[in-house]
């Protein structure tokens, strides 16, 4: 093996721009096929073309390493960038000699892509976006035009810096820093714990946020009962509770969310000629 094989390495530009990549045009183009394996095509291009810019066979050699990246892929993608980062240093070894199969790199791909995701969702979309939308509804609803903004502003950042630090520190470190990170079930202890917290901010937002109560009132002789009371007795922010579950289950049934929309409005305006509700 020439002094040259052994010294290739990825460039800091060119990582960046595979990062850059899988960030921002990672779900860009989902297909039933391969999910986000174009996506993950792309970002590893820039790697493989900087590694094998100056072989004699370079043209073949970035040839095999689409194709080896053009897989079935789908995972979080931020948190997911983390694999992106593993697999450009597994190429990185493969191009200096290293003894690693095709069959090695896709496994890993598969892997890890569902414990990444499963970690990054619960983060990403249950907690980190629940609290910021929360922010920027709320901000919103007062009148505020820059609650769209802050939410705009506030999740790129978290999407970058996180998407950032897990593509190096997976380069970094490799196959072995994801190793460590499954073993013991730390995932799991942090995808049902920060879940928790979640539902935590959940409930915190359908009690701002979703405004329904009752003018209903019954008489019974000398006694006037307030259907509200009643219900607040029960537990606060009864009625809201009961909607959000109600759309809850509709959803996971597989209905669509403009059909739930839809019998939304058609129950609200119902309710309301009614009396029922307000």
């Amino acid at each position: 093996m020439s002094e040259q094989a052994l010294q290739r390495k990825i460039s800091t530009k060119a990582l960046k721009k595979s990062w850059w990549a899988w960030q921002c045009w990672g779900q860009i183009c989902y297909n039933y096929e391969r999910m986000m394996g174009l996506g993950f095509c792309h970002s590893m291009s820039y790697v493989l073309e900087d590694l094998y810019k100056d072989d004699p066979e370079g043209k073949q050699k970035i040839a095999e390493g689409l194709t080896r990246s053009l897989t079935y892929y789908n995972t979080e993608n931020t948190w997911g960038s983390m694999i992106a980062g593993v697999v450009a240093s597994l190429e990185e070894e493969k191009a200096n000699g290293v003894e690693i199969s095709d069959d090695t790199i896709n496994n890993l791909k598969a892997a890890l892509m569902g414990p990444i995701a499963g970690m990054g969702d619960t983060i990403t979309q249950s907690l980190v976006k629940v609290i910021l939308l929360g922010i920027g509804i709320d901000m919103a609803l007062n009148g505020n035009p820059l609650g769209p903004v802050l939410f705009t502003v506030l999740f790129s950042i978290y999407a970058l810096f996180v998407g950032y630090t897990c593509y190096f520190q997976g380069y970094k470190f490799g196959k072995n820093s994801v190793t460590k990170l499954l073993a013991g079930g730390q995932v799991k202890r942090i995808t049902e714990a920060l879940g928790a917290l979640g539902m935590m901010v959940l409930g915190a937002m359908i009690s701002q946020n979703i405004n329904i109560s009752s003018p209903l009132v019954f008489k019974v002789g000398q006694l006037e009962i307030t259907v509200q009371t009643l219900l607040d007795s029960i537990l606060l922010k009864f009625l809201p509770v009961v909607i959000v579950f109600a759309t809850y289950k509709l959803l996971s049934k597989g209905k669509k969310p403009t059909t739930v929309m839809i019998y939304l409005i058609l129950f609200a305006v119902v309710m309301s000629l009614l009396k029922v509700l307000a």
